[in-house]
């Protein structure tokens, strides 16, 4: 039986060790509720599962184990994650292996798969971009029963 063949997601011809932002998106595994606890949010801020928490820790500690990429923003869904990661320093690293490190320490911290295959990322290009984003990532919690991954399910 043939698979379906997924989608490239990565611009074909770009470093991405190249210094410059990048939003990322990554999914929880079958895009389920893992990371927020049901009530939601309490004094406007998610509280967060065990494995929520897990996810948190290793978005932290990503600067520590990949010093040339520095943590500019994020903001964890109940059932996604989204990064703005910056690379400081070319040739140091390509976007995907922080993003890579990130997903395999949490799931090994929580103790089970909590994330889909793959992620999706974006160049950030202009600072008008970087602001759209930015305001999209900090505020993304505030937006949630409007967002494409919202299960109306999730309380």
């Amino acid at each position: 039986m043939d698979l379906p063949k997924r989608k490239a997601n990565r611009l074909g011809a770009f470093d991405y060790s190249s210094p410059g932002y990048y939003f990322i998106t990554v999914c929880a595994r079958g895009k389920e509720n893992l990371f927020w606890e049901s009530g939601g949010l309490q004094n406007g801020r998610p509280v967060l599962t065990p494995a929520g928490n897990a996810v948190l820790q290793c978005i932290l500690a990503i600067p520590a184990h990949y010093p040339s990429v520095r943590l500019d923003q994020f903001n964890i869904m109940p059932n996604h994650v989204h990064l703005i990661l910056e690379i400081l320093r070319p040739g140091c690293v390509e976007i995907e292996v922080p993003v890579r490190g990130m997903k395999a320490a949490a799931s090994r911290q929580a103790g089970y798969p909590l994330w889909q295959k793959g992620f999706y990322d974006h160049v950030i290009r202009t600072e008008a971009d970087y602001q759209r984003i930015w305001s999209y990532v900090v505020n993304n919690h505030w937006k949630w029963q409007e967002d494409c991954y919202h299960d109306p399910n999730f309380r």
